[in-house]
């Protein structure tokens, strides 16, 4: 089956690593693209074509300001996205529990073999 079209989904919209860069970058606040392409040293043509990409699936919206264009991220279009992941909180929960607790029982164990050791070099041998 092929590939949707980056531009018709935000799912295949983020999958690029740049895209989610520059999305986290304007979680914070509106830029205009050179700050973007400066803060990401990146190309502003490069960045130009990523947020055009992103304009199309709804993820940034855009604000003109005279001649200087300021992206922001869309808030509902995030929200769409996040649902759909929040869906699999449970799994990563769970997840980090068994790792939680795996840890904490290999840190226990050092703590009674650390005991038993220095007991051991405590007590005389016996004859």
């Amino acid at each position: 089956m092929p590939r949707a079209p980056t531009t018709s989904d935000p799912f295949n919209a983020i999958a690029e690593p740049r895209r989610r860069e520059i999305l986290t970058l304007l979680a914070d606040i509106e830029r205009p693209v050179n700050d973007i392409a400066e803060a990401l040293e990146m190309g502003q043509p490069s960045v130009s074509k990523h947020l055009r990409v992103l304009l199309e699936v709804g993820l940034v919206d855009v604000r003109r300001d005279g001649r200087q264009a300021f992206y922001r991220t869309n808030p509902a279009q995030i929200r769409a996205v996040h649902e759909w992941t929040k869906r699999f909180e449970q799994y990563w929960q769970h997840q980090l529990l068994r790792v939680k607790a795996r840890a904490e029982s290999r840190a226990q164990e050092r703590v009674h073999a650390d005991r038993a050791n220095t007991e051991s070099k405590r007590t005389p041998p016996t004859k």
